[in-house]
Protein backbone atom coordinates (compact mmCIF):
# COMPACT_ATOMS: atom_id res chain seq x y z
CA UNK A 1 0.00 0.00 0.00
CA UNK A 2 0.82 3.32 -0.70
CA UNK A 3 0.99 5.77 2.13
CA UNK A 4 -1.60 5.76 4.43
CA UNK A 5 -3.15 9.15 3.74
CA UNK A 6 -5.76 8.52 1.83
CA UNK A 7 -7.93 11.44 -0.21
CA UNK A 8 -11.30 11.49 0.27
CA UNK A 9 -14.02 10.21 -2.22
CA UNK A 10 -16.17 12.26 -3.41
CA UNK A 11 -19.29 12.17 -1.01
CA UNK A 12 -17.46 12.21 1.98
CA UNK A 13 -16.56 15.57 2.65
CA UNK A 14 -18.33 17.95 5.07
CA UNK A 15 -21.53 18.18 2.69
CA UNK A 16 -21.74 13.86 3.07
CA UNK A 17 -20.22 12.73 6.25
CA UNK A 18 -22.37 11.27 7.85
CA UNK A 19 -21.94 11.81 11.89
CA UNK A 20 -23.81 9.37 14.81
CA UNK A 21 -27.59 11.86 14.79
CA UNK A 22 -27.17 13.43 11.66
CA UNK A 23 -29.28 12.45 8.55
CA UNK A 24 -27.73 12.25 4.93
CA UNK A 25 -28.86 14.24 2.42
CA UNK A 26 -29.29 17.99 1.40
CA UNK A 27 -29.06 20.16 3.97
CA UNK A 28 -32.16 22.50 4.75
CA UNK A 29 -31.70 26.06 3.88
CA UNK A 30 -32.64 28.32 7.43
CA UNK A 31 -36.01 29.38 7.92
CA UNK A 32 -36.31 32.81 8.14
CA UNK A 33 -39.55 35.08 9.44
CA UNK A 34 -41.89 36.34 7.53
CA UNK A 35 -42.56 40.28 8.94
CA UNK A 36 -45.79 41.09 7.06
CA UNK A 37 -44.99 45.14 7.50
CA UNK A 38 -41.59 46.37 8.34
CA UNK A 39 -41.18 47.99 11.49
CA UNK A 40 -41.29 51.71 9.37
CA UNK A 41 -45.02 51.81 9.11
CA UNK A 42 -44.83 51.48 5.26
CA UNK A 43 -46.80 48.27 3.61
CA UNK A 44 -44.07 45.45 2.28
CA UNK A 45 -43.64 45.82 -1.79
CA UNK A 46 -44.88 42.52 -3.62
CA UNK A 47 -42.74 41.92 -6.34
CA UNK A 48 -44.30 41.61 -10.03
CA UNK A 49 -42.10 39.55 -11.95
CA UNK A 50 -42.34 38.58 -15.51
CA UNK A 51 -43.65 35.40 -15.00
CA UNK A 52 -46.40 36.96 -13.19
CA UNK A 53 -47.39 39.00 -16.12
CA UNK A 54 -47.05 36.28 -18.55
CA UNK A 55 -49.58 34.76 -16.48
CA UNK A 56 -52.15 37.18 -16.21
CA UNK A 57 -51.85 38.34 -20.07
CA UNK A 58 -52.47 34.23 -20.63
CA UNK A 59 -55.33 34.35 -18.35
CA UNK A 60 -56.56 37.21 -19.93
CA UNK A 61 -56.55 35.77 -23.67
CA UNK A 62 -57.87 32.62 -22.05
CA UNK A 63 -60.73 34.87 -20.74
CA UNK A 64 -61.58 36.58 -23.70
CA UNK A 65 -62.12 33.75 -26.15
CA UNK A 66 -63.61 31.96 -23.71
CA UNK A 67 -66.03 34.48 -23.29
CA UNK A 68 -66.60 35.00 -27.05
CA UNK A 69 -67.17 30.83 -26.85
CA UNK A 70 -69.49 31.41 -24.86
CA UNK A 71 -71.56 34.38 -26.66
CA UNK A 72 -71.55 32.47 -29.90
CA UNK A 73 -72.77 29.06 -28.20
CA UNK A 74 -75.69 31.01 -26.35
CA UNK A 75 -76.64 32.79 -29.22
CA UNK A 76 -76.58 29.29 -31.48
CA UNK A 77 -78.91 27.85 -28.83
CA UNK A 78 -81.33 30.43 -28.84
CA UNK A 79 -81.21 29.77 -32.83
CA UNK A 80 -81.91 26.29 -32.35
CA UNK A 81 -85.12 26.68 -30.17
CA UNK A 82 -86.14 29.35 -32.74
CA UNK A 83 -85.92 26.95 -35.21
CA UNK A 84 -87.64 24.08 -33.72
CA UNK A 85 -90.32 26.30 -32.52
CA UNK A 86 -90.54 27.44 -35.97
CA UNK A 87 -90.26 23.04 -37.12
CA UNK A 88 -93.14 22.92 -34.62
CA UNK A 89 -95.54 25.30 -36.28
CA UNK A 90 -94.86 24.38 -39.41
CA UNK A 91 -96.10 20.66 -38.64
CA UNK A 92 -99.01 21.64 -37.20
CA UNK A 93 -99.93 23.83 -40.38
CA UNK A 94 -98.68 20.62 -42.57
CA UNK A 95 -101.64 18.53 -40.01
CA UNK A 96 -104.35 21.00 -40.61
CA UNK A 97 -103.69 21.48 -44.57
CA UNK A 98 -103.64 17.51 -44.53
CA UNK A 99 -107.38 17.86 -43.18
CA UNK A 100 -108.25 20.46 -45.30
CA UNK A 101 -107.38 18.56 -48.24
CA UNK A 102 -109.38 15.48 -47.00
CA UNK A 103 -112.35 17.63 -46.40
CA UNK A 104 -111.99 18.82 -50.19
CA UNK A 105 -112.32 15.31 -51.38
CA UNK A 106 -116.44 15.19 -49.49
CA UNK A 107 -118.76 15.87 -52.17
CA UNK A 108 -120.84 17.48 -49.79
CA UNK A 109 -118.49 19.92 -48.58
CA UNK A 110 -117.69 20.97 -52.29
CA UNK A 111 -121.36 21.61 -52.79
CA UNK A 112 -121.67 23.88 -49.21
CA UNK A 113 -118.77 25.32 -50.51
CA UNK A 114 -120.03 26.31 -54.26
CA UNK A 115 -123.48 27.96 -52.04
CA UNK A 116 -121.43 29.88 -50.12
CA UNK A 117 -119.15 31.50 -52.22
CA UNK A 118 -120.46 31.42 -56.00
CA UNK A 119 -124.06 31.43 -54.88
CA UNK A 120 -124.65 28.43 -57.29
CA UNK A 121 -128.12 26.81 -56.48
CA UNK A 122 -129.55 22.98 -57.57
CA UNK A 123 -132.21 23.46 -59.98
CA UNK A 124 -135.70 24.34 -59.02
CA UNK A 125 -133.90 25.97 -55.83
CA UNK A 126 -134.87 29.68 -55.96
CA UNK A 127 -131.64 31.57 -55.05
CA UNK A 128 -131.28 35.10 -53.26
CA UNK A 129 -128.66 37.65 -52.51
CA UNK A 130 -128.56 40.40 -49.12
CA UNK A 131 -128.23 43.83 -50.60
CA UNK A 132 -127.00 46.74 -48.26
CA UNK A 133 -128.81 50.33 -48.75
CA UNK A 134 -126.41 50.93 -51.66
CA UNK A 135 -127.83 47.95 -53.48
CA UNK A 136 -124.54 46.06 -53.20
CA UNK A 137 -124.57 42.56 -51.97
CA UNK A 138 -122.94 42.37 -48.53
CA UNK A 139 -120.22 39.41 -48.49
CA UNK A 140 -120.29 36.82 -45.22
CA UNK A 141 -118.77 39.39 -42.54
CA UNK A 142 -120.91 42.09 -43.57
CA UNK A 143 -124.03 42.64 -41.41
CA UNK A 144 -127.18 45.20 -41.73
CA UNK A 145 -127.99 47.58 -39.10
CA UNK A 146 -131.74 48.00 -37.86
CA UNK A 147 -132.21 51.78 -39.01
CA UNK A 148 -134.87 52.28 -36.37
CA UNK A 149 -132.50 51.73 -33.46
CA UNK A 150 -130.29 54.67 -32.45
CA UNK A 151 -126.78 53.97 -31.04
CA UNK A 152 -127.57 56.37 -28.14
CA UNK A 153 -130.78 55.80 -27.36
CA UNK A 154 -131.73 53.11 -24.80
CA UNK A 155 -134.61 50.98 -25.80
CA UNK A 156 -136.46 49.70 -23.45
CA UNK A 157 -136.46 45.49 -22.83
CA UNK A 158 -139.27 43.42 -24.63
CA UNK A 159 -140.53 42.43 -21.48
CA UNK A 160 -140.97 46.26 -20.09
CA UNK A 161 -142.87 47.23 -23.60
CA UNK A 162 -145.20 43.64 -22.76
CA UNK A 163 -145.64 44.71 -19.11
CA UNK A 164 -146.52 48.08 -20.31
CA UNK A 165 -149.30 46.85 -23.26
CA UNK A 166 -150.66 44.76 -20.36
CA UNK A 167 -151.55 47.72 -17.89
CA UNK A 168 -152.82 49.65 -20.63
CA UNK A 169 -155.26 46.97 -21.50
CA UNK A 170 -156.43 46.97 -18.33
CA UNK A 171 -157.36 50.88 -18.32
CA UNK A 172 -158.82 51.45 -21.84
CA UNK A 173 -159.28 55.22 -22.78
CA UNK A 174 -162.98 56.62 -23.46
CA UNK A 175 -163.69 56.58 -26.73
CA UNK A 176 -165.73 59.46 -27.75
CA UNK A 177 -168.81 59.30 -29.97
CA UNK A 178 -167.95 62.07 -32.57
CA UNK A 179 -166.01 60.87 -35.50
CA UNK A 180 -162.61 62.27 -35.96
CA UNK A 181 -162.62 65.33 -38.21
CA UNK A 182 -161.18 63.62 -41.43
CA UNK A 183 -163.98 61.82 -41.39
CA UNK A 184 -166.75 64.44 -41.35
CA UNK A 185 -168.22 64.71 -45.15
CA UNK A 186 -169.18 68.62 -45.69
CA UNK A 187 -172.74 69.14 -45.66
CA UNK A 188 -173.85 69.71 -49.21
CA UNK A 189 -173.01 66.06 -50.59
CA UNK A 190 -175.50 63.21 -49.90
CA UNK A 191 -173.99 60.13 -48.29
CA UNK A 192 -174.06 56.64 -49.81
CA UNK A 193 -175.03 54.21 -48.05
CA UNK A 194 -173.51 50.59 -48.58
CA UNK A 195 -175.52 47.56 -47.71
Amino acid sequence: MRGSSRTPSRGLGPRGSTRPGQRTGRARAPQTAVVPNPPSGRPARTRFTGRAAILVLVMAVLMVSYASSMRAYLEQRAHLSDLRASIDESRGNIEQLKREKRRWDDPAFVELQARQRFGWVLPGEIGFQVIDEAGQPLTEGDSLTDPDAAPDVDRPEWWETAWESVEVAGKPEKVSQRPPADRIEPPGKPRKLIR
